[in-house]
C-alpha cells in the first residue's frame, strides 16, 4: 500500500524505491499462491493463471531488454522456454502504472523453488533493478554474467544498454542506433 501511495503523490524515485524495499522486506505481508503461466510477454512480463483470475505480471527486481532492443527477442524465448504452462509460486505486491501486478515467482517443486528473477539473471537475460534497495542478493550473480559473457553481456558490459535508456530514445534513435550488438 505504501508503494502504491508513494507513486500516486509523485514521490521521488528514491522514496519509491525505499519504500518499494520495505514493502519486499515485510514478513507476512504477501502470501504465495500457486499460479500457471499462460504467456511471456517479454523478458519481465508475463500472463499467469491464478485461480480464476488471468493476471499481467511484472516481474520484481530485474528489468529484461525490450522487444527492439539487442537481446530482447532472445531473453524472451529464454523466459518461454522456462515459464510457458509451467505451475509456478506467485507473491504479489501491488500494481504498477500500467495496471500490471507487480510480483515475485518461484518455479513450483520442493522447498521455496528457484526465484525466476534470480535464474534470468545468472542466465544473462536482465538486469538486476536497482541492486542496492530491491535486488541486492542479484548483484554478484549478475557480476558473475559479466564476467562470463552470458546472454546480453556477451558483447561485454561496454555493449549493452539498459532498458531504461532504451525507453528513452525516440523511435528514430533506436532505428538508427539500436542494432548494437546482437546475437
Amino acid at each position: 500500500m505504501k508503494f502504491l501511495l508513494a507513486i500516486r503523490l509523485g514521490a521521488r524515485f528514491g522514496l519509491t524505491l525505499l519504500l518499494a524495499s520495505q514493502v519486499l522486506a515485510a514478513p507476512g505481508l504477501a502470501t504465495w499462491e500457486m499460479a500457471r503461466v499462460t504467456r511471456v510477454i517479454d523478458g519481465d512480463t508475463y500472463e499467469v493463471l491464478t485461480g480464476s483470475q488471468v493476471l499481467r505480471v511484472r516481474l520484481l527486481g530485474v528489468d529484461a531488454p525490450e522487444h527492439d532492443q539487442a537481446f530482447g527477442p532472445q531473453a524472451t524465448d529464454s523466459a518461454t522456454a522456462l515459464l510457458r504452462g509451467r505451475l509456478v509460486r506467485l507473491q504479489c505486491h501491488g500494481t504498477d502504472l500500467y495496471g500490471r501486478t507487480l510480483g515475485q515467482l518461484r518455479l513450483a517443486g520442493n522447498g521455496a523453488g528457484a526465484a525466476v528473477d534470480s535464474l534470468l539473471v545468472v542466465r544473462g537475460w536482465a538486469w538486476a533493478f536497482d541492486p542496492s534497495h530491491v535486488a541486492a542478493e542479484r548483484l554478484p550473480q549478475q557480476l558473475a554474467a559479466q564476467r562470463a559473457g552470458r546472454g546480453l553481456w556477451k558483447c561485454g558490459v561496454d555493449g549493452t544498454l539498459p532498458p531504461k535508456a532504451w525507453r528513452g530514445f525516440t523511435a528514430k534513435i533506436k532505428r538508427r542506433y539500436g542494432v548494437g550488438c546482437t546475437w
